[in-house]
This record gives C-alpha cells, sequence and structure tokens, in this order.
C-alpha cells in the first residue's frame, strides 16, 4: 500500500499500514498521508472477498485500536478526509480524478477501520477512538471541530451523497459513503439496544445531519431511479500503459463494488452492477425505519419519504401540507420500481411508499399499465419456494393494500395478458390479469397449506381475494377450477382432521387410567379451528362473487355444477350453513334450466344455457352479507419485525462482510 500496487497477502506487514497503527503521532497535515493515500489497491468485489481482505489487516486494526489513544492517528486520518470533502465539490467540478482518488482510499481505510470498531467495542469505545486528540508536536495544533468527530464524518458524509454530482469517477466515492454510514449504523446488529439509543443514530436523527434530511433521501430515491451501472472506465484498461488517468481508474474500481482484485478475471456483466442503486436503496431503508414510535428519536428522513410529492404535478399544494418536503418524478420512480422490483429490498421500498405515502399511492392506483407492477409481485408469489417468509408478506401486503381500491379490483380484470412465459403451471393465453393474481395467490396458499402452515399469511391472501370478490369478472376457466379446486382440497384436510381427532379421543378412551401424551390433541383442534376459518372465508368470496356478479362468470358456475358434491359434506355444519344456501340456490336454479335442455349435452351447449340462464337469474333470490372489505393495518411494534429483516438484507445483499458471529439483532438461520 502506498504508492506501488499492494496485494492482500502484503497487507499485514505493509510499512505504511504498520506505521498508521503504531504509537507515532501523525498529523493531519503530515505528508505520510498523501504516500499512503496513494495506493492502487483494488478493493473487494463481494462478500467473501471482503472477508479475506479484512483477515488479512485484523492485526492492522486491533493494533491501531490499542494505540489510538495515544497516537490519535485515527482522528488524523479522519480529518485530512475532512479536508479533502471539503474541497470535493469543487474538484468534482473541475475533474480533479487523483483528488478524487485520493478522498476515496482515505474513505474506504476509514470505513474498514470503523467496521472492526463496530464489530469489537462498545459504542462509548468506539467515540473515544474518534475523539482520542493527537499531542501537540513542534507547536502543530489540531484545529477545533464544530462538533465531535463522529458527528463531523456523518455530516460530511451526508453532505457529499448530497452535493457531490454522481459522474463517473465520483461512483465509487458516492459507493463508499454509503458503505461508511451502513458500517457506522450497522452498529445496531451487535449490540441488543433500541436505536434511539446509540451516538451515531443521535447524530443521525437529531444532529446536524438531520437539515439535510429531504436532500438526502431524494438523492437516494435519484441513485436508486437512475439504476445507473459501473462506468466501464473504471474497469476497463486503457492503451496508455502510462497514463495517470488509467492509473487512477484502475484503483477507483475498488469503489465500484466494494470489490477487490482476484486472480480470477472478473467478468464485464459483474462490473456493470447497478451497485449504487442498491446500496442507496438498503441505506434508505435502514434510515426510514429506525426511530419510527412514539418514545424514541424524531426521524426526518421517514417523514420526508411519507410526504414526498409528485415534480410533474401542477397543482397547488394544500397550506395544511408538510414544509419540510421535496418533490420527485413519480413516473421515474415508478418506471424504476416495475423494472427492478424482483428482490426484498425493492418490494420493501414498495411497501413504504404504498403504506405511507399517500400521494405515490394514488399515483400508483391511476395507472393504466398497472400491470407493469402486479405482474413482478405475482412472479415473487409464484416462486414462493425460493424467497424467504418475510419476502412473501411484503408481496401480499402490497397486494392486500391495492385491493383496497375498488378501481384497481375492476381494472385487472380489464387488462387481458397473452403471454406469461414464468407460469409453468399450465399454459395460459387470454387470461385477465385479475385471473392470473387469483390463481397465483390460491397457490400461495395451498404451498402455505403444505409447507409453511402459517395462519398469518393465510389470512393476508384470503383477504386480498375477499376485498377483490365483489369484482371478480368473467373468470377463466382455470381460474374458476383452481377456486374451486381450493375448497376441494380444503374439504378433503377437514375430513382429515376430524379423523385425527376422533382417532386421538379413542386412544385417550382405551388408554383411560395410564400415563399418555396428550400433547398432539390441542394441536388438532387448533388445525380444525383454522381451517374451518379459512374455509368459510373461500365460501364468502365464491358466495360474493356470485351475489354481485353471476352474470359475468359462467365458468363458475359451470365449476360450481361439476363439482357440487363436494359442498354436501357441509350443508348441515353450523359454521357454513347459511353460505351453503346461496350455493344451492344458484346449484337448484341453473340444474334444473339444463334438465330442460336433457341430459347429453357437450361442454360448450351447457356454458351457453348457464349465459342464457344468468340473464334470468334474479339476485335478490340469494341471502345478502355484508360486503367483504378488509384494510391492511400494520402490527403493533413494527420496528420488532423491519429492523432484523432489514439489517438481514444488508448483511447478504450489501456485499460487505460481517462477521456474522458478533451478530446478536438476527440468527443467520431466520435471516
Amino acid at each position: 500500500m502506498g504508492a506501488n500496487s499492494s496485494s492482500i497477502s502484503e497487507l499485514t506487514n505493509n510499512e505504511y499500514l504498520m506505521k498508521l497503527a503504531g504509537t507515532e503521532s501523525l498529523s493531519t497535515i503530515d505528508p505520510f498521508w498523501n504516500q499512503l493515500l496513494s495506493y492502487s489497491f483494488l478493493i473487494p468485489i463481494n462478500s467473501s472477498d471482503a472477508k479475506l481482505l479484512e483477515e488479512s489487516t485484523v492485526s492492522v486494526c486491533k493494533n491501531l485500536a490499542i494505540n489510538n489513544a495515544k497516537s490519535g492517528n485515527f482522528g488524523s486520518l479522519v480529518r485530512n478526509f475532512l479536508v479533502r470533502a471539503t474541497e470535493l465539490k469543487a474538484s468534482a467540478q473541475c475533474e480533479d480524478n487523483i483528488f478524487t482518488w485520493q478522498t476515496y482510499n482515505a474513505l474506504f481505510i476509514i470505513r474498514s477501520l470503523c467496521k472492526y470498531f463496530v464489530e469489537h467495542l462498545s459504542e462509548e469505545l468506539i467515540i473515544q477512538q474518534f475523539e482520542a486528540r493527537l499531542p501537540n508536536m513542534d507547536g502543530y495544533v489540531e484545529a477545533d471541530e464544530v462538533g465531535p468527530l463522529t458527528e463531523e464524518l456523518m455530516n460530511s458524509l451526508v453532505e457529499l451523497l448530497v452535493d457531490v454530482p454522481v459522474v463517473n469517477f465520483t461512483y465509487a466515492l458516492h459507493l463508499e459513503a454509503l458503505n461508511t454510514l451502513l458500517v457506522l449504523l450497522s452498529i445496531q446488529m451487535f449490540q441488543p439496544q433500541s436505536a434511539s439509543k446509540f451516538v451515531t443514530y443521535k447524530y443521525m436523527m437529531e444532529g446536524r445531519c438531520s437539515i439535510h434530511a429531504c436532500l438526502l433521501i431524494k438523492a437516494l430515491l435519484r441513485n436508486y431511479t437512475s439504476q445507473q451501472k459501473c462506468p466501464p472506465e473504471l474497469y476497463k484498461h486503457t492503451s496508455d500503459a502510462n497514463s495517470m488517468v488509467a492509473s487512477v481508474a484502475a484503483s477507483l474500481w475498488s469503489v465500484m463494488t466494494l470489490g477487490m482484485a482476484n486472480k480470477t478475471e472478473k467478468t464485464e456483466a459483474e462490473y456493470q452492477e447497478t451497485l449504487l442503486a442498491n446500496q442507496s436503496l438498503l441505506f434508505l431503508l435502514v434510515l426510514s425505519n429506525h426511530c419510527t414510535t412514539e418514545f424514541s428519536l424524531n426521524n426526518p428522513y421517514r417523514e420526508a419519504l411519507c410526504s414526498f410529492t409528485n415534480s410533474q404535478d401542477q397543482s397547488t399544494p394544500s397550506p395544511t401540507k408538510v414544509a419540510a418536503t421535496f418533490k420527485f418524478d413519480f413516473t421515474d420512480l415508478y418506471n424504476s420500481l416495475c423494472s427492478s422490483l424482483r428482490d426484498d429490498q425493492t418490494t420493501l421500498l414498495l411497501y413504504l411508499l404504498i403504506h405511507q405515502n399517500a400521494s405515490m399511492k394514488a399515483f400508483i392506483l391511476s395507472r393504466t399499465n398497472i400491470d407493469q407492477l402486479v405482474m413482478p409481485i405475482l412472479k415473487i408469489l409464484y416462486h414462493a419456494q425460493d424467497r424467504n417468509s418475510h419476502h412473501i408478506y411484503m408481496a401480499l401486503i402490497i397486494l392486500l393494500v391495492l385491493s383496497e381500491d375498488e378501481v384497481f379490483n375492476k381494472a385487472v380484470h380489464e387488462i387481458i395478458l397473452r403471454d406469461i412465459p414464468w407460469f409453468k403451471d399450465r399454459h395460459l393465453t387470454e387470461i385477465s390479469l385479475g385471473g392470473l393474481l387469483i390463481v397465483v395467490v390460491i397457490r400461495t396458499i395451498q404451498y402455505n397449506l403444505t409447507r409453511m402452515r402459517d395462519k398469518y399469511l393465510h389470512t393476508n391472501c384470503l383477504a386480498a381475494l375477499a376485498n377483490m370478490s365483489a369484482q371478480f369478472t368473467n373468470l377463466h376457466p382455470y381460474v374458476s377450477q383452481r377456486l374451486i379446486n381450493l375448497f376441494a382440497l380444503l374439504g378433503k384436510k377437514h375430513n382429515k382432521v376430524i379423523d385425527m381427532i376422533r382417532d386421538a379421543a379413542l386412544e385417550d378412551t382405551e388408554d383411560h387410567g395410564k400415563d399418555s401424551d396428550q400433547e398432539s390433541e390441542p394441536d388438532h383442534m387448533q388445525d380444525l379451528a383454522v381451517l374451518e376459518e379459512v374455509i368459510r372465508m373461500v365460501l364468502e368470496i365464491v358466495n360474493s362473487c356470485l351475489t354481485n356478479n353471476i352474470h359475468h362468470n359462467p365458468n363458475l358456475v359451470y365449476t360450481l355444477l361439476y363439482q357440487k358434491d363436494i359442498f354436501s359434506q357441509f350443508r348441515t355444519h353450523p359454521t357454513f350453513q347459511d353460505l351453503i344456501q346461496n350455493l344451492d340456490t344458484v346449484l337448484c336454479y341453473y340444474s334444473t334450466k339444463l334438465e330442460q335442455h336433457g341430459s347429453n349435452m357437450s361442454p360448450k351447449e351447457v356454458l351457453e344455457v348457464i349465459i342464457e340462464s344468468s340473464k334470468t337469474f334474479r339476485r335478490d333470490r340469494l341471502k345478502k352479507f355484508p360486503d367483504l372489505k378488509f384494510k391492511y393495518v400494520e402490527e403493533d411494534s413494527p420496528e420488532e419485525f423491519f429492523i432484523p429483516y432489514i439489517w438481514s438484507l444488508v448483511y447478504h445483499s450489501s456485499n460487505m462482510y460481517f462477521n456474522a458471529a458478533r451478530i446478536v439483532l438476527f440468527s443467520l438461520s431466520s435471516s
């Protein structure tokens, strides 16, 4: 490290790093810093490379943590960066690549040291590392900062993200600024206390950083929306071997991906990932999901995310609206969401926007191309076996929130899909978006019945279908079959559970007076209660469709007639009797009409009779039940769900390495 290139194996004994970690004090203006920061070392491209790098430098970090109390060298490094960061805006404007390169190198070393501190020290000791002062040397005295050095660094990084434009040679620096802020806030992963009690979160939420809340959220959204790939000059070699710019570009690749030169040649596709968008999104999620309760710190970032408005909307804002907000192009954001809606973090952003930002929710619901948003969500649910349960929940909750809107429920049946390459269960043509939505949600219920057995997931699936049921229109034959087959499956499970309860009761009678294990019996009763709740909701959904739209659903009537025997076991069951009566009314009416046409009818002829008979069916013959309306309400103490979830995403998706053995916020088996 230093002016020459460095390899991983050389780092432990690198003279510049040893001097940084030693006992000799170095002032902020010591020429040593220019030597240290003129290295051309490619940094890790993924977490495994990052782990290798960290293991090679752990002795350096450990020695600095011990010696820094006397030398103050970490503080000198941070102050050196702060001086450079103040000049960075001008530097970016005049394209001083070398200056940017050295500033990046300084920040990378700071981030690496901070990561060691966060994983190994208490917050009090971390702050002491920042505040260790350089002793007076030859009359040189360090200038006083405006505030604590930790806050100075965090504020400087926020200002960098807000003020320095993202261009090719600053891309890496923006990425490293985000990494450093994530590392400083990652203390939440390693120490079990509320975020509002950490000094770093206080600096972020209520310190100088908070002044830039609106501009920072806007910058992060802009980074996400632009989906900018790593600039090619940061990793491609130039023909001019002596070019300083080529050398700078090569070392700047470090910025690119948090990544490092491996012996193995990286492919261009790996280099061109949208790393800045990903890191910006992770940081945005961290900022907006901590300190959200009424008893914690004020969170200006969440307020900004929940209140920003459409820059394309020319209407005059209401005087009651929050003043501290910003405008953003909703169309650009919507298009980016649609094109990148496949991972947890993008799904979480959509959830936050649709649940918390009324303007963005209204904009999304007004889209005529809503299929562009719904299809990726359905694809996530379709591949549930490859997703974690949190991701499935978020996707379902988004559908539930959308289904609260009647215009949405009507619109999805007006959009016809002609090719669904990822749907492999059956080749579907000419199916409505609403029909596909019903099939995928039913499929999720069936997956949950056999694998996850999660009542909360059932509730959200059925609530979304219930909200939509009154607008079910022209259901495809396959959709009708899947809906009624779900009821048939539930009926079989109901019989099976009843048999198990009877068998358990018989065993209890035979073993009377003997010691026996009765722990399984309450489980069967609980299974039965959940199952009957699900069966009733499915019946309510079918009933709602028939009551409101029987004239426009001949395929559903056809399927009901074809499988009418599956309802017989529930006719006298007190939980289902009232709903079954409506189904019997429908079945009796259409059966009578079909009998009038003889018994040797083709399926096509049966369907034609159903369509014709529907014209004279009086819906007032059906008992009217209350409309099915479910509204999503966020659980109490949402931080208990979201904070571990979001940090698990940082752990898995940030390309940074975190020591799993030291994490206390979540277990890797559940993340």
